[in-house]
């Protein structure tokens, strides 16, 4: 792509001979901003942001006469920094002036919807990229993927289970039972049970939303002819989520939507900023855009992910 849009490259718009000029981007509409859907946005006004929980009270002893003294196990540190984006376009000025049709004329409004698409590009990759650790905007103390079969812990206690929250199978009615009962069976950090809650729902590639349709919404006689009731009928939510498909369309996950919202962290550390100007040298227009975003976890309870083959 050239440095510079000039009227050589566009001579199509220097005479008067077409019916009808459209922009691309007037045409074609973006996808859905899903943001705000998965994340809790937090205000920064830090280079970076750093998130440490501690671990829970273990359970008191029967008495021996005196105080027992119990110990609470640090949790892990993470730590989120935002990084720089910064992009512009350059118009020659004859193409400016001599330019027909009323396209292009919208510099800085190009620029921000570019802005808001790579937002949500890096916004999908907490998903896009749930099985793996190499993550974006943060480091973790940790460690390990955000769905890991081998999550681990600081207090001493055995993570044999109630520590995995990713599996293999694709997406059907009872590979959904078999998550939520997994789900259900997550321990905290000092190897307890604990309440994952009902606020739940399947993400899933708009690849997969007529399967999660079909499991969540059949009243009954799902799958068998004896029509029998379905217990997964409006249980879940389902949010589609169609940028999934850009890396791979079988791969799905559970949500604990209450638990997600703490959990889920996307920081707006500098709001688009836009700048149009003529160049002093050149007297083209010139228009930038600049921008500081991260997100991350803290934690891994709120999500149950399949990595399907």
């Amino acid at each position: 792509m050239p440095a510079i849009i000039t009227a050589a490259q566009f001579q199509r718009l220097m005479v008067n001979d077409l019916r009808e000029v459209m922009e691309e981007e007037e045409k074609y509409g973006e996808l859905q901003s899903m943001i705000p859907t998965f994340y809790r946005t937090l205000p920064s006004d830090s280079a970076w942001e750093e998130f440490f929980e501690t671990g829970s009270v273990p359970d008191i002893p029967a008495s021996t006469g005196k105080v027992t003294y119990l110990s609470v196990a640090p949790g892990y540190h993470t730590k989120i920094e935002p990084k720089e984006f910064l992009g512009g376009l350059q118009f020659q000025r004859k193409f400016v002036d001599d330019k027909k049709y009323n396209v292009m004329s919208e510099q800085a409004g190009g620029l921000m919807r570019s802005a808001g698409r790579v937002k949500e590009k890096y916004g999908a990759r907490t998903f896009q990229n749930a099985f793996s650790s190499a993550f974006d905007f943060m480091t973790s103390e940790e460690g390990v993927s955000l769905c890991n079969s081998s999550h681990t812990t600081k207090a001493g206690v055995s993570t044999a289970s109630g520590f995995d929250n990713s599996g293999t199978s694709a997406l059907s009615k009872s590979a959904v039972a078999s998550t939520r009962i997994a789900m259900g069976q997550f321990r905290s950090s000092i190897g307890e049970r604990i309440d994952v809650g009902n606020n739940l729902a399947l993400v899933v590639p708009d690849n997969l939303a007529d399967t999660a349709a079909e499991i969540v919404n059949t009243v009954s006689g799902l799958d068998t002819a004896e029509g029998n009731a379905n217990p997964h009928y409006k249980r879940y939510d389902i949010i589609v989520y169609p940028r999934l498909d850009d890396t791979d369309t079988n791969n799905w996950f559970m949500v604990d939507k209450d638990l997600m919202k703490q959990d889920l962290l996307w920081i707006d550390r500098i709001m688009h900023e836009k700048e149009v100007m003529i160049d002093y040298e050149t007297k083209g227009l010139k228009a930038s855009v600049y921008f500081r975003i991260a997100c991350g976890f803290r934690g891994w309870r709120w999500i149950y992910g399949h990595v399907v083959s």
